[in-house]
């Protein structure tokens, strides 16, 4: 079992910078790919980035890439996602999740554990 508590929300302007956070708990964190979805008002949850295991394999949505970076952490048990440049349409609730596999993956149903979410609001 994997409980999943994202941070580090909140109202930015366009073109500015804030960090999420997701705290993990569960001793086989190291072992699940991470990934982060978002999901805005009235539109279906989207697949942002995903990150495997021991780092070295990441992947993005094409409407982040070059913006976005998902880094992990597995001392800490906690997943990062620094987002700069962000933009009005970045708008959205952002979860967390987690994947019992080693294969990354961007949709959804592939993922096992999820957090909450976490409000990012870009203004114009």
């Amino acid at each position: 079992q994997v409980q999943l508590v994202e941070s580090g929300g909140g109202l930015v302007q366009a073109g500015g910078s804030l960090r999420l956070s997701c705290a993990a708990s569960g001793r086989t964190f190291s072992k699940y790919v991470m990934g982060w979805f978002r999901q805005a008002p009235g539109k279906e949850r989207e697949f942002v980035t995903a990150i495997s295991w021991n780092s070295p394999s990441t992947y993005y949505a094409d409407s982040v890439k070059g913006r976005f970076t998902i880094s992990r952490d597995n001392a800490k048990n906690t997943v990062y996602l620094q987002m700069n440049s962000l933009k009005p349409e970045d708008t959205a609730v952002y979860y967390c999740a987690a994947r019992n596999s080693i294969v990354l993956a961007t949709t959804p149903s592939q993922y096992d554990y999820w957090g909450q979410g976490t409000q990012v609001t870009v203004s114009s």
